[in-house]
């Protein structure tokens, strides 16, 4: 009588798995990679948002239980850096997304050069942010600034822009905007070159005008397109770090004094970032990533619902 481990179907087990180990070997360093700096930060993390600690030593952990929420909830200054995040974020995505679809509809137009347009439009997402902000700094410099240069041609005086809160604000927003509008310029692009040139045909027989002909054509039919560059511009605008950190908190020393004049550019990331590196509290600084994350994912929520059914409409 043959033995159950001897079996056809066990026979076809065993042969399944051996031709399976070479794929799980080969995708295996993605996973592990993956747990070490993913996964486990992020579980770290949650591990960290009920305790205190300096981030030195190990033993030094203390559980405080909700004691950081708590305070969190009470924090005018991490207040202070939510506002700031929503107003930057509307000063840079919507201008973004709209001179983005400006770009895409003259390069969809066959003008000549285009691909050397495309090149020049994607080259500053490829440049580091550290270095086009050392470049916006010497724009928006209240002293030597070029664009104060600028405006001297033509009479205006000198506008202090980095000693200012606004002025801040317009500095740190025009490096975004810069930064991305030839990234969504193109992934616009790619979607007008695939709606049918025979729905753009039928609309000029209609009479259609060239409102009308990109209101009811081109917007319906790239508005998949349209959803994804909003809803990744909400959540890349709601973690602005790079650009506010650079411009305003280099040399910042502790949380108190990053984001520049008055804290105007103090966002979510930067101030969790100055509480964790700079502060050196890391139990609460997690407690700010925690909220950030929780922020970030509701109103990407509720973006892309409203986004989506006036998409629909």
């Amino acid at each position: 009588m043959r033995s159950p481990s001897s079996s056809p179907d066990s026979a076809t087990r065993r042969r399944k798995l051996r031709e399976a180990v070479p794929c799980y070997l080969g995708i295996a360093p993605y996973y592990i990679l993956y747990v070490c700096f993913s996964a486990t930060p992020v579980v770290f993390t949650a591990y960290l948002a009920f305790h205190k600690w300096d981030g030195f030593s190990l033993a030094d952990i203390e559980f405080v239980g909700l004691d950081n929420f708590a305070y969190l909830i009470h924090d005018s200054v991490f207040w202070h850096s939510v506002a700031n995040t929503f107003i930057l974020w509307f000063m840079s995505t919507v201008p973004t997304l709209i001179l983005a679809m400006c770009v895409a509809l003259m390069l969809h137009a066959n003008i000549r050069y285009s691909t050397t347009f495309k090149v020049m439009y994607f080259l500053p997402n490829i440049t580091s942010i550290v270095a086009m902000g050392v470049l916006f700094g010497s724009i928006f410099s209240s002293r030597f600034g070029l664009l104060n240069g600028f405006l001297h041609v033509f009479g205006i005086d000198q506008i202090p822009w980095m000693q200012t809160e606004w002025g801040t604000k317009i500095a740190i927003a025009s490096l975004s905007v810069w930064a991305w509008v030839g990234y969504n310029a193109l992934i616009y692009l790619a979607g007008l070159q695939s709606v049918p040139v025979e729905h753009y045909e039928a609309a000029k027989l209609d009479g259609a005008s060239t409102w009308q002909t990109f209101r009811y054509v081109t917007l319906p039919s790239i508005q998949p397109i349209v959803l994804f560059t909003v809803v990744m511009s909400t959540i890349g605008g709601m973690q602005s770090f790079t650009e506010a950190q650079v411009m305003t908190s280099g040399n910042a020393a502790n949380s108190l004094s990053a984001g520049g004049v008055g804290q105007s550019g103090l966002t979510m990331v930067l101030y969790f970032w100055a509480v964790a590196f700079k502060d050196n509290n890391y139990g609460y600084g997690a407690a700010i990533a925690w909220a950030v994350f929780i922020i970030v994912m509701i109103f990407t929520i509720i973006n892309w619902r409203l986004t989506k059914h006036k998409g629909a409409r």
